[in-house]
């Protein structure tokens, strides 16, 4: 976004070579309007605009939550400090000037595009959550982070702690590079590590981020690299090895400061959506109720287990168990009884089986059970051990005396004998299933094992 035409002109040609497609607008309304109904991957923004100021339209692109997670650049003739204060503090990425050569500018869009890609892939992969309503909102606070100063010489860390500790909030911690890796070591983890590039040994700090970048621990922290003497293509190559920010050992330390906040803050983010998709995940395969699988994975799981099985030439066992009676649970106590049942049912169908087994909520009421490598001899004890947990002591339910419950299982074993064959999962549910119906028609609170298929 440049008010000259002229630069427009140049920098479309310079981003079109380099396979970008790039958007023009020639003011900040424009700016603002493309913004919007685009959804760029970055903007390249000039403070000099002819309707209002670059920064304005920093903070009105910030205060939209459509435009607000867009990366902007500020690209300026003006070099002066304040300038690059307001822009920073106003949400801008990073500020050049016009005279940055063109391997670091490609290379700073990369770094925030490939930032952007990642950014991207953990909203779409939360959105699909949030619909769901899994993901939680936002909190509005903040815990203070941490943030690791890595330097060759104590003295150096020693001023930038000076100097910081009046610009964030955050813990600031002086430690070796031999602790940086040391992860273990570590705790909490950094957020973010400023690495010391100093004059004498400049590689040494771009060995280190790659580091910190394989390691499962600290792959996701944000990393700023401190150049003490760059020579021409050092920041594009820092860049590209995978810096979120480079800057130079004179940088003023209020700007130093929100650099650092503004990583801190993008890394939290980031955090927060990754824990959105996990806890997503985890939701998506567990009953919320009773926390036993749902009906999804026990289905994917049993198949497994049968494969194993058939493989390895080993029965297993499955169970289906339902509650007697709980329809006069939920119609005499009320539903919030009921699910004071289910929980504690399924409580204790967990406390005695195997740590290898697994147990499944797959209806209102019904459970499954798979016992991998288990006969008849193994399964039957198992699960008349579930029966006599489930009778043997009263359930308390909120505002009523306490209740007996009592359930039906049905047992199917595969693969007993000596005539081994591959029998579908489906078949072996089925079979268990049709022996529940015997223990109900039976008289209930027992186990009945199914006929081999």
């Amino acid at each position: 976004m440049d008010d000259v035409a002229t630069n427009r002109i140049v920098y479309k040609v310079k981003l079109g070579a380099a396979c970008y497609a790039p958007l023009l607008a020639a003011d900040g309304a424009g700016c603002l309007t493309l913004a919007k109904q685009e959804k760029p991957d970055l903007i390249l923004l000039d403070l000099a605009l002819p309707d209002m100021s670059g920064t304005e339209v920093l903070r009105r692109l910030r205060a939209d939550p459509a435009t607000a997670a867009i990366p902007v650049v500020v690209f300026s003739s003006e070099g002066g400090r304040q300038a690059r204060m307001e822009a920073l503090a106003a949400g801008a990425d990073d500020y050049l000037t016009k005279s940055v050569d063109d391997q670091t500018l490609m290379a700073r869009l990369r770094s925030l595009l490939r930032d952007r890609e990642e950014s991207q892939g953990l909203h779409g992969g939360g959105g699909s959550i949030r619909s769901l309503g899994f993901a939680e909102p936002a909190l509005g606070f903040h815990l203070p982070g941490t943030i690791a100063l890595v330097t060759q010489r104590p003295e150096t860390a020693l001023r930038w702690r000076r100097e910081l500790g009046g610009q964030v909030p955050d813990s600031l911690q002086m430690i070796s590079r031999e602790a940086a890796l040391a992860e273990p070591a570590l705790s909490p983890m950094p957020d973010v590590f400023v690495i010391e590039c100093d004059a004498q040994n400049p590689m040494a700090g771009l060995r280190l981020m790659s580091e910190l970048r394989c390691r499962t621990q600290t792959r996701h922290a944000a990393i700023c690299i401190v150049q003490s003497a760059p020579g021409p293509g050092d920041a594009a190559m820092a860049f590209d090895l995978g810096a979120n920010d480079v800057v130079t050992a004179e940088v003023d330390p209020r700007e130093f400061g929100l650099r650092l906040s503004r990583l801190l803050n993008r890394k939290r983010e980031a955090d927060r959506i990754r824990a959105s998709v996990r806890d997503g995940l985890r939701l998506a395969l567990v009953d919320p109720l009773t926390g036993l699988y749902n009906r999804r994975y026990a289905l994917n799981r049993l198949a497994e287990i049968a494969g194993q099985a058939w493989d390895s030439k080993t029965p297993y066992a499955v169970m289906v168990l339902d509650i007697d009676r709980f329809k006069d649970v939920n119609d005499g106590y009320g539903h919030a009884s009921g699910d004071a049942v289910l929980t504690e049912v399924a409580r204790r169908m967990a406390a005695n089986v195997r740590a290898g087994d697994m147990v499944a909520r797959i209806g209102g009421e019904e459970f499954l059970i798979a016992l991998p490598e288990t006969d008849l001899s193994m399964a039957r004890p198992i699960a008349e051990r579930i029966c006599r947990a489930i009778e043997g002591m009263p359930f308390a339910l909120p505002g009523f005396a306490p209740l007996t419950v009592t359930a039906s299982i049905g047992l199917a074993i595969c693969n007993s004998g000596t005539a081994w064959q591959q029998e579908d999962v489906a078949d072996v549910i089925d079979r268990a299933d049709r022996a529940l119906l015997v223990a109900k028609s039976g008289g209930r609170n027992k186990v009945t094992i199914s006929n081999a298929a």
